[in-house]
């Protein structure tokens, strides 16, 4: 730890140029029963005992400055914390890491050739567009892994920053504590003393002057009163930072925990599984590729066996068959005994006609004789 930050607050009443007054509340009203206090060591109780003469409730400005310095460090202090949150652009790491897991998901490869031989190109480009792709992504995944890198080495920082702002932290709600301690132990000092004193002067001799005067200290205590309470404030404010410090850490840590484990464990899982899932296509397409090749060898088995079934049964039929068919010796018999009837019938049809010729020939012949005879007679 530091140890400019155990050491004991300083406390002073440095006064800034006079503030307006604030108006005095002319009631009275009875001292508040006040918490307990805590716990101061004997140092920080004797800074608190050192201190307690120098605050003066019948200077306003010293009511206006109060604590102030204190006041400032929280405010200034918080506002540092508040940056810190803004300029923290966690949901830039948030987006880097939806980029790896776009990345692993970008691997589904088109198929378009058809056929037997297709199947071979197919196999080719899907197993050059795989390794493509896997080596685009190993590049932006390595590009990315880098970003991360540093987003890791910027969280870790901050981490170790906001131990630093912690530590602060408690330093100015041990500073804004005393400034309160004292107050309280002032304003219960001046009520039961100065003021305790004034109003039993007043009320003796019933002087207006008097009586202002215990007015006008009772205001001033009303107003210092009011100034603690707003130190308190502050104080709640510290008290609240310290938890939002501790979140903003636990973030940071998971975050870069979160970073840690997808550079050591994801990325390098995912390049292993890129290498198995080329191994793996290379075994299916070979596979594929033996299948189509026994599915081709089949297919054309059985057309070879279909081809010479038909060849051999043709043979053997054709092997089986004489020379000339019983139909056609049958056909060439009927066609031939049919021509012989006809030419028998055509013969028998000459010889008559010859017959006929015959004797009409000898009829003219002798009615040529007859003719002749008569002539010469």
């Amino acid at each position: 730890m530091n140890d400019s930050l155990e050491k004991v607050p300083t406390l002073t009443l440095d006064l800034e140029p006079e503030a307006p007054a604030a108006p005095a509340l002319t009631p009275e009203e009875p001292a508040k029963v006040l918490p307990a206090e805590p716990v101061l060591t004997p140092e920080e109780e004797k800074a608190v005992q050192e201190f307690l003469p120098k605050i003066e409730l019948t200077n306003s400005n010293i009511i206006v400055q109060y604590g102030s310095g204190a006041q400032k460090k929280i405010a200034d202090f918080s506002e540092n914390v508040l940056n810190t949150v803004r300029t923290k652009d966690l949901g830039e790491v948030g987006e880097v890491l939806g980029q790896v897991v776009t990345e692993l998901k970008s691997f589904e490869i088109e198929e378009e050739e058809k056929g037997f031989f297709g199947f071979f190109k197919r196999s080719a480009n899907k197993m050059t567009a795989m390794k493509a792709k896997y080596e685009k992504a190993e590049a932006n995944i390595d590009h990315i892994c880098e970003v991360l890198e540093g987003h890791q080495v910027q969280l870790l920082k901050d981490v170790s920053l906001l131990d630093k702002m912690y530590e602060m932290n408690k330093a100015y709600f041990k500073e804004l504590s005393l400034y309160i301690i004292a107050g309280k132990r002032k304003l219960e000092q001046v009520r039961s003393t100065e003021l305790a004193a004034l109003s039993a002067r007043a009320a003796q001799t019933g002087l207006p002057e008097d009586a202002q005067a215990v007015s006008d200290l009772n205001a001033l205590c009303d107003r210092f009163e009011k100034k603690i309470h707003d130190l308190e404030l502050t104080r709640m404010i510290s008290i609240q930072t310290a938890p939002q410090i501790r979140l903003i850490q636990n973030n940071d840590t998971l975050m870069s925990d979160k970073i840690q484990s997808t550079l050591v464990n994801t990325i390098p899982l995912w390049k292993s599984q890129m290498v198995l899932a080329l191994g793996v296509e290379h075994s299916r397409q070979a596979a594929a590729a033996q299948r189509a090749v026994s599915d081709m060898t089949n297919e054309l088995l059985r057309r070879n066996a279909d081809t010479l079934k038909m060849a051999t049964i043709d043979t053997a039929r054709e092997s089986e068959r004489g020379i000339v068919d019983m139909e056609t010796l049958r056909h060439t018999n009927e066609s031939l005994i049919s021509t012989l009837d006809e030419v028998i019938r055509i013969q028998e049809e000459g010889r008559q006609k010859r017959r006929d010729a015959e004797a009409e020939l000898l009829r003219l012949e002798g009615d040529l004789k007859q003719k002749l005879l008569s002539i010469r007679a």
